[in-house]
């Protein structure tokens, strides 16, 4: 059956790169309906109070979405993450050979970051200290009692039910990985040793889901131990499991390693729904200079491809995008190139079959 996919460009800079990737695939000649929504400015100039209701609409009525990436003009993310519940972040960090790394030996760097999705300091819960009063709280390491005023504070939220879901599903991924002839190793990161409330849950529960799975290695560190292995020793790493936090921070140094966020694409999933994105921002300071990096919306793609079950579509678009790199004519300025996005994704035309 035909597949309908939603297409939301964005803020700034990401219609630039989503809008000649959705170009790409529509030369793929693929079984799909694309339903494109304006970008994130013309959205709101069209349809005013409506944009987010256009959005939401949108997105029901297809099978899955392609976003770019919002500064706050696309009302979209919310609904995509929160209201879908797709509770799975996952940010794969792959070497392509010829893309710049600041690594001398980059070759083989080829593992997931799985982020939890929900919670973490993401649930955005902060305020006045006046508010903790009340509460008669003390720092637990002087022992002293928490300001009651000249300040903020943030709340972080780590429930068992959320973060069993999100091992359990790491747990599979690296099982499939393990299949398909990579480490099979599971490998989590928090800071337990300073808060062993929250994140020491995240641990436990962890360390227990995994026993589960006897077939795939189990490994756990604190986080900043973690973030130097990220750099040291990449080549140890298969699937990461992660707090939303530290996710979504260290799976940008990760994206370093292997040239940038400019090639680092992302898969948001529920048990339900996914939806596809690039991890790298709206980029406002190169708006209009079409210079914004494709790689990471194709590969982004391909991630969603994969999910419409057209396996053989995913694997030429990301064969195609390799051969670019490798070719090393035609890439971006932050691959070291003087492309442009449109040339970028034209050299990938050319190299699909």
């Amino acid at each position: 059956m035909t597949k309908r996919v939603c297409v939301i460009p964005g803020d700034d800079a990401a219609p630039e790169a989503v809008l000649p990737s959705l170009g790409v695939l529509r030369s793929m000649e693929l079984d799909i309906d694309f339903l494109e929504l304006p970008s994130g400015e013309e959205g709101q100039a069209k349809y005013g109070d409506r944009w987010g209701e256009v959005c939401r609409e949108a997105i029901d009525s297809c099978d899955t979405t392609l976003f770019g990436s919002t500064s706050g003009k696309t009302p979209a993310l919310g609904y995509l993450r929160w209201q879908k519940g797709t509770y799975a972040n996952l940010r794969p960090v792959k070497y392509i050979p010829g893309a710049r790394s600041p690594l001398r030996e980059p070759e083989g760097i080829d593992f997931v970051i799985v982020r939890e999705n929900m919670e973490d300091m993401y649930v955005g819960v902060e305020g006045e200290l006046s508010l903790l009063k009340p509460l008669g709280l003390i720092n637990r390491l002087t022992r002293r009692p928490i300001p009651e005023e000249g300040g903020r504070f943030a709340l972080k939220v780590i429930t068992e039910e959320n973060t069993r879901r999100i091992v359990e599903y790491g747990c599979r991924l690296a099982t499939k990985r393990k299949a398909e002839g990579k480490r099979g190793r599971l490998t989590v990161a928090c800071k337990y040793n300073m808060l062993p409330q929250s994140d020491g849950l995240f641990r436990r529960v962890a360390a227990e889901v995994a026993k589960a799975h006897p077939d795939i290695e189990y490994e756990d560190y604190i986080v900043d131990d973690f973030a130097r292995r990220i750099v040291a020793s990449p080549l140890e790493l298969d699937v990461v499991v992660l707090p939303n936090l530290y996710g979504d921070i260290l799976s940008d140094e990760a994206s370093a390693l292997v040239g940038g966020l400019g090639v680092a694409p992302s898969a948001c999933y529920s048990d339900t729904f996914a939806y596809f994105e690039p991890v790298h921002g709206t980029a406002p300071d190169i708006v209009g200079k079409r210079i914004i990096n494709p790689t990471a919306t194709l590969l982004s793609a391909a991630m969603m491809l994969q999910y419409l079950a057209l396996t053989d579509e995913a694997s030429a678009l990301e064969k195609a995008v390799e051969a670019v790199y490798a070719d090393g004519r035609v890439l971006t300025p932050d691959q070291g190139g003087r492309a442009t996005s449109d040339d970028f994704c034209r050299a990938v035309r050319e190299k699909l079959p």
